[in-house]
């Protein structure tokens, strides 16, 4: 059975850096291209930051350049947000996915909630002010 755990949220002042971490398990996720989004109260879950399956390509939504920076570790089957700079409005619960890259190539990148597979519980991060 494929899980997705998140873990490392939590309470943290404005300016202030947390790093996300997502472990992937029930299969080997080196072929699957990763994402986070996140969810704030009372708003849609959004894109946050995208990673290929290789690692080499990323994208980031354009709220969070700059301040955070999505990595991947294959051979963990883990996946990070590192987030630098934050702000009261990056409070969410962030949440990290996977999708197989294929029939798409290993540089592809996903950015929509319909294109991932599996989710994971989520983390929430609060950011005081």
């Amino acid at each position: 059975q494929v899980q997705l755990v998140e873990s490392g949220g939590g309470l943290v002042q404005a300016g202030g850096s947390l790093r996300l971490s997502c472990v992937a398990s029930g299969r080997t996720f080196s072929s699957y291209a990763r994402g986070w989004f996140r969810q704030a109260p009372g708003k849609e879950r959004e894109f946050v930051a995208a990673i290929s399956s290789t690692g080499g390509t990323t994208h980031y939504a354009d709220f969070v350049k700059g301040r955070f920076a999505i990595s991947r570790d294959n051979a963990e089957n883990t996946v990070y947000l590192q987030m630098n700079s934050l702000k009261p409005e990056d409070t969410a619960v962030y949440y990290c996915a996977a999708r197989d890259h294929k029939p798409y190539g290993p540089s592809s990148l996903f950015f929509r909630e319909y294109e991932f597979d599996y989710w994971g519980q989520g983390t929430q991060v609060t950011v005081s002010s």
